[in-house]
């Protein structure tokens, strides 16, 4: 996988588009100085958690004898139930979104950004070339740099594409997303099956 390849991938799971409407909610209490503020903050949380499994994962995934071959199918599976979430959302139970206070780490930089699917990714990442570390640190650091851009910006953005011109942007990224995670899950049963 290439920088861009692995970059695009890595853009479309954080689904930073998606998780505008999201971050909107749950910040919509807080005033919109503090908002942006909070919302580099989280970022930046989801940014060294991410950090964390880039480097360790494939640690943690040897320790536990998990196999280049499953978690690559298990990626797929993850990525393609996300992506047909974001071609076929559900309706938002809104009150489950709101909060007291300033959320700290759970929601939104937990799971909202650095989600299972993501951890997934960049684990996936570095235990297939992890020769490639800095080009897999350099992806994940334009995935978060684009993400963060787009939640700094999201009162902007709902204004200016309204809710509808989200959700179009967001399917749309979902069946991309959905021809990834299918050919990810074919490449891990492909190695388990060495069928190279």
């Amino acid at each position: 996988m290439t920088l861009y390849s692995a970059a695009i991938t890595l853009i479309l799971v954080m689904d930073p588009l998606g998780n505008v409407p999201l971050f909107l909610t749950v910040l919509n209490h807080v005033d919109p100085k503090k908002r942006q503020r909070i919302i580099l903050r989280e970022t930046f949380i989801a940014f060294l958690i991410l950090i964390f499994f880039l480097f360790c994962g494939r640690f943690i995934l040897n320790g536990m004898n998990i196999s280049e071959p499953a978690l690559q199918i298990a990626g797929g599976i993850i990525l393609f139930l996300i992506s047909i979430r974001m071609i076929f959302p559900e309706p938002n139970d809104e009150s489950k979104n709101k909060q007291l206070g300033d959320p700290l780490i759970v929601p939104l930089a937990v799971p909202l950004i650095a989600g299972p699917s993501t951890m997934t990714m960049v684990m996936l990442l570095a235990s297939q070339t992890p020769t490639q570390m800095s080009r897999w640190l350099a992806a994940l650091t334009i995935a978060w740099l684009v993400t963060a851009v787009i939640l700094v910006f999201a009162d902007y953005l709902r204004k200016l594409l309204g809710d509808r011109g989200l959700t179009a942007i967001e399917r749309l990224m979902g069946m991309i997303l959905t021809t990834m995670a299918v050919q990810m899950f074919l490449s891990g049963l492909e190695q388990f099956l060495h069928l190279q």
